[in-house]
């Protein structure tokens, strides 16, 4: 179990670090990542298919990624994803597309999508499918 808080500790930590707005997809009952960026005073929005998140005072809404509610990830600097099934990728990756934000994806063990995107070293690798258009959100 420690290992994991390593790795959701330096996901939240570089997240905070470099965005304002972030959306969580598929939190599930780990909300240690959006927790470290709540508490670094961020903007930050989770979302699950199941509705059954532990009840710690983050923004949450019940949404599918195969059918978006667009209107849930509008404003954010960044959207990601920690240990997705693949088949998630190509609608995260369209949805970072459609609101121009960046993508930031935590595979499980050595998977990747397509090229693997650009990896970015936090401590953990995270793989940046998408990045924003917008120049005041790029994050070089």
């Amino acid at each position: 179990m420690g290992e994991h808080k390593h790795i959701e500790t330096c996901i939240g930590a570089y997240i905070a670090a470099h965005y304002q707005s972030a959306v969580e997809i598929g939190i599930g009952k780990n909300t240690a990542a959006a927790d470290i960026i709540h508490d670094a005073g961020k903007t930050i929005r989770c979302t699950d298919i199941k509705k059954t998140v532990p009840d710690t005072g983050l923004t949450f809404m019940a949404d599918d990624i195969f059918e978006p509610d667009i209107g849930f990830y509008k404003g954010a600097d960044v959207i990601y994803a920690i240990r997705p099934a693949v088949e998630m990728i190509p609608p995260l990756i369209s949805l970072a597309c459609l609101i121009n934000a960046d993508l930031l994806v935590y595979h499980l063990g050595f998977e990747s999508y397509g090229d693997g995107g650009e990896p970015i070293d936090c401590g953990v690798l995270l793989h940046r499918y998408y990045r924003s258009q917008k120049p005041s959100n790029r994050v070089d």
